[in-house]
């Protein structure tokens, strides 16, 4: 999907995406300029994605199979793929991102805290887009101060769905920062514990494979795979929240549920609608006869939403079973790297939010727009009665959901 669109494409894309995949298991889709096969059920999806040495990660987008955009570590293959995991796994380990939790605490409480008495704001533009900025540049040991300008870059990449003029100069800039930032660690070493790119500058961390070309990828691919997500998340669950009385109430009394709501969200609000793969052998997969160089379509949304698998699927329940079972952050080697980190930051911002924050409301006549390729709300403007509620004093709710 390109462009702008008005709110809400979600509803009208899960309508269309559940009955494809009530239709048939699997649809041959003529659309586009190479053909492609939607595999739309959880089972189905789940499976592809277990099996990456017949549906190989050369491609990840079956819309644009061989666009030129290239991922690290997303378009490797075993066993180049486990081994630069296994580098890059550390740093996103729920043990390293609980290294940072106070400083994003801060951070989250330092942006709040400068709208909580406006009784009003954009949300997505003040706070949806800089907070996980900040926090994901703290992780990888970069200075917070730098958030503003990687929001601009980030943005008119996505805008112009990684094409054109603005998206190249900004890519441009990116890959610039880092080499700078990288000749700095070079001459100067930080502490590898708590600087990402001197860690991956360390000969053992490398395993003498790591080149700098791929370091500048995997950087590229990092801010950009990780910033956008997790701002798009945060204005959905956020705007789910605005016109769902009882659920944030729930967040204010049942703070213990928050990061089930989280999961909840991610399984509901699917942001990376597909992924996509290439066949490498011709195979009978469940009675769809495949040949080698075919590309599928590995429906995300679909199988998030698939009522063999989620009772209900199309409502928000955060008690409901097998809740971390969805496929928001993907499954197999190629799980999510940084899904502990959304995890964390999502959970971190709508707790510190609602202590201050407590009760909103979008705002009258407000029209909301979604951006196209990734899903994702241009702007959310809330509303809230002032002076604002004295923060509450709720119980560590970040936890991670097993």
């Amino acid at each position: 999907m390109r462009g702008d669109i008005l709110v809400f494409a979600h509803l009208r894309l899960n309508a269309h995406l559940n009955a494809e995949r009530e239709e048939s298991d699997f649809l041959r889709n003529v659309s586009t300029d190479v053909p492609f096969y939607m595999v739309q059920r959880f089972e189905h999806v789940l499976e592809a994605m277990q099996m990456p040495d017949v549906f190989s990660s050369d491609v990840v987008n079956a819309l644009n199979p061989f666009d030129i955009v290239r991922f690290l570590p997303n378009n490797l293959n075993p066993p180049e793929h486990t081994r630069m995991r296994k580098v890059l796994n550390r740093w996103f380990s729920p043990a390293a991102v609980r290294r940072i939790e106070p400083q994003v605490v801060a951070r989250a409480i330092e942006l709040i805290d400068t709208l909580a008495g406006r009784g009003e704001c954009d949300f997505v533009t003040e706070f949806g887009i800089r907070f996980p900025t900040d926090m994901f540049l703290m992780t990888l040991g970069l200075p917070a101060s730098d958030g503003a300008q990687f929001v601009s870059w980030v943005e008119a990449i996505f805008s112009g769905v990684f094409g054109g003029a603005a998206a190249e100069k900004a890519a441009a800039e990116i890959v610039s920062y880092f080499e700078l930032a990288i000749a700095d660690r070079q001459r100067n070493p930080r502490d590898p514990a708590s600087d990402f790119l001197s860690q991956m500058l360390i000969h053992e961390a490398a395993e003498d494979w790591f080149t700098r070309e791929d370091l500048l990828t995997v950087c590229m691919t990092l801010i950009t795979a990780g910033l956008d997500t997790t701002r798009s998340a945060l204005g959905y669950i956020f705007q789910h929240l605005a016109t769902h009385d009882e659920d944030r109430a729930r967040v204010n009394t049942e703070p213990e549920l928050l990061p089930r709501m989280v999961e909840e969200f991610v399984r509901l609000y699917t942001l990376v609608i597909q992924d996509g793969r290439l066949v490498m052998r011709d195979i009978d997969f469940h009675g769809l006869e495949l040949k080698k160089g075919d590309v599928l379509w590995l429906g995300i949304g679909s199988a998030n939403r698939d009522p063999r698998k989620f009772d209900r699927p199309d409502e928000f329940d955060p008690h409901r079973a097998e809740l971390s079972h969805h496929l928001g952050f993907a499954a197999g080697p190629h799980r999510c790297i940084g899904m502990h980190l959304a995890r964390h930051e999502m959970a971190i911002a709508v707790r510190e939010w609602h202590r201050r924050i407590p009760d909103y409301q979008l705002a009258p006549g407000a029209e909301l727009v979604e951006r196209g390729a990734q899903l994702s709300l241009r702007s959310l403007p809330l509303q809230w009665a002032v002076p604002p509620v004295p923060p509450a004093v709720f119980p560590n709710a970040a936890k991670e959901t097993s």
